[in-house]
Order: C-alpha cells, then sequence, then structure tokens
C-alpha cells in the first residue's frame, strides 16, 4: 500500500506539471497585458514618466520579461525573478489581483470557507436522504411508492438548477415568506457568536433546499440500481436461504456489495466540497468560490482564474487517488497495491 501511494503521488506531480504548463500557456495566449496596463495608468497619473521604462519595470516585476517557459517556471516558482528572487507558487504566491489589488489567498480565503460551509451541509443533507431512499426503491422494486419516488428524481434530475432555485424561491420566499431571497446576513443586524451562525445557516436554508433537491434525482437512481444488482447475487440468496432477517441481508451483505460502485460518486461528492456551485452562489448572492470563479473569468483576473484551476486540478487527482484506496477497503477482492 505504502508503495503504491508514494508511485501516485509521484503520477500526481508529474500530470500536475503537464497541466500547469498547458494552462499557464492557454492564459498567456489572451489579449491580457497587465504590466502594460499598469505603466499606462503610470503614465496618466504622471505623464513625464517614459512608458517603455515602466512597462519594462513592470514586465520584471510580475515575471513577465523572458520566454514563455522562463515566465511558467517563475510562476510555478521554480525559477528566479529578475531581482534574485523565488516567488511563485512552490513559495506560497498565488499572484495578485488585478482587479482586488490583493494576494490571491486573500480574495479566495473568505468565499472558500463559505463555499465549504455551503456545500458540506448539502451533501451531508444529500447523501443522508439518498441513501436510504435508494435502498427503500430497490427492496420495493415495481412497488407504486417506488414508481412515485422514480417520478419525483426524473423531474428533480431535468430540471435546470436555475429553474429549480426560481422556484424554490417563489414558493419559500415570496409566498410563504419562510426565507430570504438572497444574502448571507440579516440586513442591519451584527450577530456575533453562535447567534451570527444560526443567521447564516438561516440564509443558507434556502439554497441548501435547491442543492439536496437537484442533487436528488441522480445519486438516488444510482444507489437504486446498485442496490437491485446487489439484491440479485448468489450471496444475498444464500443469506435469505440460511434464514437471516431482511435487514441483516441488507446491511451485511447487499449493502457491501452495491457501495463499490457508488464509493466514487461519494467520495466525488465529498471532494466537490471545495468546488462549489457557480449557478446557485450567483442566484442567491452568496459570496462563494464559483462565483469569485466566474467573476474572474468575466474581468480577466488571470492570476485568480490560474490559482482556481490548478486547485481543481489537484482536487480531482487526490479525488482519483482517494476514490482508488476506498475501493481497496471496501471490497477486500481489489488489491491497490497490485
Amino acid at each position: 500500500m505504502g508503495k503504491y501511494i508514494v508511485k501516485r503521488l509521484g503520477y500526481m506531480l508529474l500530470v500536475l506539471l503537464a497541466l500547469s504548463f498547458l494552462i499557464f500557456l492557454v492564459y498567456n495566449m489572451l489579449p491580457v497585458d497587465k504590466a502594460a496596463d499598469m505603466a499606462m495608468q503610470e503614465i496618466a497619473a504622471n505623464k513625464h514618466l517614459n512608458y517603455a521604462e515602466r512597462y519594462l519595470y513592470w514586465q520584471r516585476r510580475y515575471g513577465l520579461d523572458g520566454g514563455i517557459l522562463t515566465r511558467y517556471l517563475r510562476w510555478f516558482g521554480l525559477a528566479r525573478f529578475y531581482d534574485g528572487s523565488y516567488n511563485g507558487l512552490l513559495q506560497g504566491n498565488f499572484g495578485t489581483s488585478v482587479v482586488y489589488g490583493k494576494p490571491v489567498l486573500d480574495v479566495v480565503k473568505t468565499p472558500l470557507l463559505n463555499t465549504v460551509f455551503l456545500n458540506a451541509f448539502g451533501a451531508v443533507a444529500a447523501l443522508g436522504i439518498t441513501i436510504p431512499l435508494g435502498i427503500f426503491c430497490a427492496k420495493r422494486r415495481g412497488s407504486k411508492r417506488d414508481v412515485g419516488i422514480q417520478f419525483a428524481t426524473i423531474v428533480g434530475y431535468s430540471m435546470p438548477v436555475f429553474i429549480t432555485a426560481i422556484l424554490f424561491i417563489w414558493l419559500f420566499a415570496i409566498q410563504w415568506n419562510l426565507f430570504p431571497v438572497s444574502g448571507m446576513t440579516s440586513v442591519g443586524k451584527d450577530y456575533v457568536g453562535f447567534r451570527a451562525f444560526l443567521d447564516k445557516l438561516y440564509h443558507f436554508a434556502l439554497p441548501l433546499m435547491v442543492m439536496t433537491f437537484c442533487s436528488l434525482g441522480g445519486m438516488t437512481r444510482y444507489v437504486r440500481a446498485s442496490m437491485i444488482d446487489a439484491l440479485s447475487l448468489d450471496c444475498v440468496r444464500t443469506a435469505r436461504a440460511k434464514g437471516l432477517s431482511e435487514r441483516l441481508v441488507i446491511k451485511s451483505h447487499a449493502w457491501r456489495n452495491a457501495l463499490i460502485p457508488v464509493v466514487a460518486l461519494i467520495v466525488g461528492w465529498l471532494i466537490g466540497i471545495f468546488s462549489g456551485s457557480i449557478m446557485i452562489e450567483n442566484v442567491f448572492g452568496i459570496n462563494g468560490i464559483g462565483k469569485v470563479y466566474f467573476d474572474a473569468l468575466t474581468a480577466n483576473d488571470n492570476e485568480i482564474v490560474l490559482a482556481l484551476q490548478m486547485f481543481y486540478i489537484f482536487l480531482a487527482l487526490l479525488g482519483n487517488l482517494l476514490v482508488d484506496l476506498a475501493y481497496g477497503l471496501v471490497d477486500p477482492r481489489i488489491r491497490v497495491g497490485k
């Protein structure tokens, strides 16, 4: 197991380097030159300055002088800047946002916490509903309740997220006035401590309901299909023939086998806690990482975009490793070290 993990980490590093270079190359093809923008701002404030000198200064300041490979190595932290320093990703410098004028880490820190807060509750709620619901439908396959649940999940799965969000806002916020339409805190209220936490949960309740409802369809049907396959296995028939209770058969035999294909989705959901939901965060006015990513793409704030792209690549690679390890834990027949 240890050798396998070391091998996979080396593979992840190679893939991370290759993808980071491709992404850096793509974004450097865009017609955005922040060194020229900074030089023009200085010339506009003081017309006696020389544009060529200021442009060269900002190129060296941002590490934009030299060829594409040199600029990439500086950005990654493997090559020196003009002043002889190393100041890239490996040194913890993810760049400075052009729009906010602050380091990227300072810009994304609070939105990332909001996204984790929102998605963690959403993932727990969705898994807590979909897994028992999928098992229930599999046990009663073909019954009226199974057909009704399948119809409801198809409707939820087929509807676009923004349509579901609008319907939930109209019903729960406008018609019944149970939750606020958007925002993260109550206007004019300066709550602290546990009261602030409750106020945040109150504002996040409606987007959480939307996220959970939109997640029910695909996951419920996936768990149902896996359980139906597991219930037809010979080991399950043997357990029933021995007189074991249905609850014990489901818990000890069927669910363990059904969990093998489901584990990839579960790990993917848990990793997805950090990725954010662009649509939901924009509809409900939540300052999350998805909204920051969308705004950065719109404003050509490439430092934020590059940092988030690297973050998502790392999450994807880590998720694949965790899925493989989880398969080995769930199914003893699988040996990840082989």
